[in-house]
Parts: structure tokens; C-alpha cells; sequence
């Protein structure tokens, strides 16, 4: 059986394929080749086009096609891996009825306090573990007060994986794992979360039945069968928002188990077995892949909106000419600690280590005549470094300490520059493996199809590539450039 992985990321839609024997990549592309872009009509909105993601969905998936390494009539399930916390809503005719709001848009937290407010502190950290904030519902919430005309319409609320798997089948369903990510799901009830969707005025039907993770999704429709090449039985068996999937394709599955990644947004992700939360709302508790009624699997969220983004933004305003690894050596050639120059990545968005303060992005203590681009690109990669170190201290308070620290040999981890800082200011080791969201689907549709035994097998043989570890003779100088980082937080 051949094994179709989907990555649905604010940046680009990524398709991985491959063989389920294996567990080998065949063939693995993103589409389109420059980056998506996020609408923001208003500051603090941030948006994006479902339709344009299963246009690219589908180009992508043809352009793995095109390759002629394996017949698509192979493919047997397909698995989907999505940004998180979107809003998707649609009307009877499953018509888009409103632009996405997308993880990283502000416009909703007032709505999320006011409900956090409502319900009770601790009625919502025990039933929920977390405050409403600035999650999907909250932004259902703000469409419900702004957009009365859209909310009268809406038939079905979706997460973005929802949508691309109704795309392809033409019937919509959750998970409790999705619906957790949206602050939808009750973990005292073991139910969608009622008393929320009371307090804003959500009707129950509003949402897609709730079904197993690793499950059966629906069949791909006879129409985009043709359309994309495959065989009429092929099904959807797997769905699952990117960083409980990132965490999921790097083997991250038991209590103890971190992983971390640096795309767009940056992320430190540690499983329990305990319906754990913060009660500052600094760090997030969602239902992991594997949670079940029966046994928790809560997966701890600590997540920085300006890693990558930043990067990329350093690279399209200063050195356009430059290509990424470009970039890296030459940061690589300036002190640690960027010559007293500090950045703030906080640029993409309220960020929820600062319970959704908007801090803005900034470079401090900018000198003229020692500060070039080097200590540009080096300040830049330092800062998102230090604000992930920062959060893994925000994980301590609900026990999550990390020694260990999994993730793809990708994005920001393709610098070492940034990997040396993240290691040796935190102290904890990085595994580099070779795995992405996309690789990660796919073999989570291998598992929901039952080809696998279960969810371990899928993820038994993904490959470290190597290890880095904290350098003794590096670590007072990190410590300095961290402290100096972290001096200008200003709180």
C-alpha cells in the first residue's frame, strides 16, 4: 500500500508520499513554490482562503503524481496534518461563507476573557484546560458578534483539517482532539464542551460529528478521484492538528516524550498522562493524538507565533539576494551574543506566553557603527532561540522539563546557529530526525486504515539523523547573551 501525507501550513501545502511496507519516503513537494501569503485587513487580523488550500491540496498532489515514482491508484488512505486553531465555516451547499481566521489572528481575545470571565477561572482551566482566549471558539464568537449575516448562514464550523478531508469526501467530521485545539471539548464530561457553546450561543448541530483520531473519515468522492488520479476506495483515516502530528511523526506519543519545532510559529510540545493545565494560561493543554476517554494523553503547548516569520522577514527586507544557508554562515561569523544586540520575534500577533499581549517585534540596543548584517541575522536567530528557551521555563509550571528536545531536520533547525542556541541556553539536547508533518500524515493513515497494528508501529523506524549537545565550553556565554535577552522582556 502506498501511504499519501498532507501538511496544510500557513506557508505552503506540503504532500508526502509513502510506501506503507517500509515506511519509506517515495516522493515528497510543497506547493506553491513562494510562500502563501496571510491577508491582514485590520491590524491584528490575519486570514486566509480555504479554497485556495485545496486548490494547492490538489496541485500538490498532482505534481507528486506527475513524478511517475508510483502509481496513484496505490494510494489506499490518505492522512492530513493542518494549521491549528482556524476557523472554517461553511453553509448548506458546504460553500466557504467567510475568509479563515487563522491561528495567529488577535481580533478574538476579548471574547475568549469575557467567556473566561463567565464561566469561571476554574470552571474552564479543570473542564477545558485552558482559558477560551483567543482559540476558535472565541473567534466563532467575535463572526457570531460582527457578522451576524455570515452566522445565520453557517451550517457546519470547521478546523482546517475538517474542511480538506470534506473537500475530499464531501462529509465533514471532528475529532476531540480538534475540537480541544478550539477549546470545544469538555475533559470532565468527555464531551464537545456544552456550557461554552451556551454561554456564546452556539447551536450543538453547528459542528461535525466527533469520531476517532485514527479512524475512517469518509471516501474520497468519485469526482476528485478522477480529478486527482486515484482509485475510487481510497479513504481519509487520519487527521490531526500540526503540532500534535509534528509531535506524533517524530514518535512523541508516551508521558516524558517532547518534541519542538521552528516553522512559522515556534513550539515546545510535552506529553502527560495528566489532565494537566497552567493556571496563568501561559502554556496550553490539548488532547494529544492518542487521548482517549479511557486513558489521557494531553499534549503541553508552549508556542512563540514569531520564529520563522521572522526569519523570512529578515531575509526579504535585508538580504533578498541571499539565500537561507547563505544567511546562516554569515550570522554564524558573529560573536555570540550579536554584539549586545537584542531582538523581540513577538512581530506575528498577541502571543499567549504574555496570556495574548501584543509585544511587537523589535530590535533593541542597535548600534550603528558595530552592528552589521552578520549581527543582524545572528540577533534575529538568537531572539527566536531565547523566546522558545523562555517558554520551556513557562512549561515548568505545569512539571513539563525537557533534557531532551525531538525534532525534523527542518525549518529553523536547518541552522546551526540557531539549533547551538536553543541547546545551550536551555541545557537540554536536540535530536534531529529525519521527519516532517507531511511524512508524519502518512503514516498516521497508514495506522487509521489498520495497516498498521497501531499508532506506536506507524512511528517505530522514523531515523535520527544526529544529536546535539550542550557545550560545556560555550555555556556561560549563552548564558550571558540569554540573560541579556531576557533582561529586555521589561517584565
Amino acid at each position: 500500500m502506498i501511504l499519501c501525507g498532507i501538511d496544510v501550513g500557513t506557508s505552503s501545502i506540503k504532500v508526502s508520499i509513502v510506501d506503507a511496507a517500509n515506511q519509506q519516503l517515495i516522493y515528497s513537494c510543497s506547493f506553491p513554490e513562494i510562500e502563501n501569503e496571510i491577508s491582514s485587513p485590520q491590524p491584528g487580523f490575519a486570514e486566509q482562503d480555504p479554497e485556495h488550500w485545496w486548490y494547492c491540496v490538489k496541485q500538490g498532489i498532482l505534481k507528486a503524481n506527475s513524478t511517475g515514482l508510483y502509481d496513484p491508484k496505490r494510494i489506499g488512505a490518505i492522512g492530513i496534518s493542518y494549521q491549528m486553531h482556524g476557523l472554517v465555516v461553511v453553509d448548506k451547499e458546504a460553500n466557504v461563507l467567510r475568509p479563515s481566521i487563522i491561528w495567529c489572528d488577535s481580533r478574538a481575545t476579548p471574547f475568549g476573557e469575557n467567556a473566561y470571565s463567565g464561566l469561571g477561572e476554574s470552571f474552564c482551566q479543570t473542564h477545558y484546560l485552558n482559558s477560551p482566549g483567543n482559540f476558535t471558539a472565541a473567534k466563532l464568537a467575535w463572526v457570531k458578534e460582527n457578522q451576524p449575516t455570515v452566522f445565520d448562514r453557517i451550517a457546519q464550523v470547521l478546523l482546517p483539517g475538517d474542511f480538506i478531508a470534506g473537500r475530499f469526501t464531501s462529509q465533514f467530521t471532528t475529532t476531540a482532539s480538534a475540537l480541544s485545539e478550539g477549546i470545544l471539548w469538555d475533559f470532565k464530561e468527555n464531551h464537545p464542551a456544552k456550557d461554552l457553546m451556551q454561554y456564546y450561543g452556539f447551536p450543538a448541530e453547528i459542528f461535525p460529528p466527533v469520531q476517532d483520531l485514527f479512524s475512517d473519515h469518509g471516501t474520497v468522492t468519485s469526482t476528485v478521484a478522477a480529478e486527482l488520479g486515484l482509485n475510487t476506495n481510497v479513504k481519509v483515516t487520519y487527521k490531526a492538528g500540526d503540532q500534535p502530528n509534528n509531535a506524533y511523526s517524530l514518535g512523541v506519543l508516551h508521558p516524558g516524550d517532547i518534541a519542538t519545532t521552528a516553522g512559522t510559529s515556534g513550539v515546545v510540545y510535552g506529553i502527560s498522562d495528566e489532565l494537566k493545565f497552567d493556571k496563568e494560561n501561559r502554556v496550553n493543554s490539548f488532547a494529544h493524538v492518542n487521548h482517549s476517554a479511557s486513558k489521557a494523553s494531553i499534549g503541553v503547548l508552549m508556542c512563540i507565533n514569531g520564529t520563522g516569520i521572522l526569519n523570512r522577514w529578515v531575509k526579504q527586507n535585508f538580504f533578498t539576494s541571499a539565500s537561507y544557508n547563505q544567511m546562516n554562515e554569515l550570522g554564524a561569523k558573529a560573536a555570540i551574543g550579536s554584539g549586545g544586540l537584542v531582538c523581540m520575534p513577538f512581530g506575528n500577533g498577541a502571543e499567549r506566553i504574555f496570556q495574548n499581549k501584543t509585544i511587537g517585534g523589535s530590535f533593541v540596543n542597535l548600534d550603528f557603527n558595530r552592528h552589521q548584517s552578520a549581527e543582524i541575522i545572528r540577533a534575529a536567530q538568537e531572539g527566536i532561540a531565547f523566546s522558545m528557551v523562555y517558554g520551556i521555563e513557562l512549561l515548568g509550571n505545569v512539571g513539563v522539563r525537557p533534557k531532551k528536545l525531538k525534532a525534523g531536520l527542518a525549518n529553523m533547525y536547518l541552522s546551526d546557529l540557531f539549533t547551538q542556541a536553543i541547546v545551550n541556553a536551555s541545557g537540554a539536547s536536540v535530536e534531529l530526525l529525519e521527519s516532517d508533518g507531511a511524512f508524519g500524515a502518512a503514516l498516521g493513515a497508514g495506522a487509521g486504515v489498520g495497516y498498521y497494528a497501531n499508532e506506536d508501529e506507524a512511528v517505530a523506524n522514523i531515523k535520527l539523523l544526529k544529536t546535539i549537545e550542550p557545550s560545556a565550553a560555550l555555556k556561560e556565554e549563552y548564558e550571558e547573551a540569554y540573560g541579556i535577552w531576557k533582561n529586555n522582556l521589561g517584565f
